[in-house]
């Protein structure tokens, strides 16, 4: 049986953990000066659990890959402000490098994800595709 709720996805799970690992790290003094990186990262780290929410609650295989996509890109934005974090010297390797691991492994999770989608039934009782 699939996922009831957004929140048993793997792919919302991880893209959420990354999230929160982000805020985590925008409270040091460095980060907290420069306003316009801070909502930068965070919005770019809210946005892939936010589309996968939202692309899960419109119910139907063609518009939840859209929104999979979107979130896939907030990934790999979320992953470039980390290390553009490090080169502007707020962040360390070893702050940063879990948190690009598990955007890696989130954008694997959704890659897979809309794979499984392309074959998935737009009408489960008509068995049509796409």
């Amino acid at each position: 049986m699939g996922a009831r709720s957004f929140q048993e996805l793997d792919v919302w799970q991880l893209s959420n953990q990354l999230k929160l690992g982000v805020y985590d790290l925008l409270h040091t003094p460095a980060v907290q000066h420069d306003l316009e990186f801070r909502n930068q990262i965070r919005n770019a780290a809210a946005s892939a659990p936010r589309n996968i929410a939202e692309g899960f609650g419109r119910y139907m295989p063609r518009e939840f890959r859209q929104y999979l996509r979107i979130a896939n890109g907030s990934l790999m934005e979320t992953s470039n402000h980390l290390e553009d974090g490090r080169d502007r010297g707020y962040f360390e390797g070893a702050d940063i490098d879990p948190l690009l691991t598990l955007a890696r492994r989130a954008s694997a999770a959704v890659t897979r994800l809309i794979r499984y989608l392309d074959t998935a039934p737009t009408n489960p009782r008509t068995r049509e595709r796409r």
